[in-house]
């Protein structure tokens, strides 16, 4: 989160101390009046600290940039040396190569997403052909 919105944020506490109201409040800062109370409301329940940028809760990426070397270093060896018939590597593939090397669950669709990012990286050959096939087929 931008420090400039923790920095709205405390300025909006800082003026309820002061004596004003949210509506005067919200209109000065520019945000809405729904938007001031949440603040001093958190500022009350919890603190001032309360206010401050958080990092965001979401997932963490799966593979890390360790496991993307090495899948990368994988893929390189095209699928045939990974088992499978024929030398393409499509999103299904890569989706069970990541399953067995790492023990990381993606859909295929975002497996095809791992795909692309390792082509854009490493600027070689690696190939996804079939990709569409395999991502209408579920």
């Amino acid at each position: 989160m931008k420090k400039w919105k923790e920095a709205r944020r405390m300025r909006a506490w800082e003026l309820i101390n002061r004596g004003w109201k949210q509506n005067q409040i919200a209109e000065t800062l520019g945000v809405t009046p729904g938007a001031v109370s949440q603040w001093i409301k958190r500022a009350r329940v919890d603190g001032k600290e309360a206010l401050r940028s958080r990092k965001g809760g979401g997932p963490k990426p799966g593979l890390n940039s360790e496991q993307m070397r090495r899948l990368s270093k994988l893929l390189d060896q095209g699928a045939k040396a990974y088992g499978f018939s024929g030398d393409e590597w499509t999103c299904g593939r890569v989706q069970k190569v990541i399953k067995r090397e790492f023990g990381i669950s993606y859909s295929a669709r975002h497996a095809g997403r791992i795909l692309e990012k390792i082509d854009r990286q490493s600027q070689q050959g690696v190939t996804a052909i079939g990709r569409q096939t395999e991502l209408s087929m579920g």
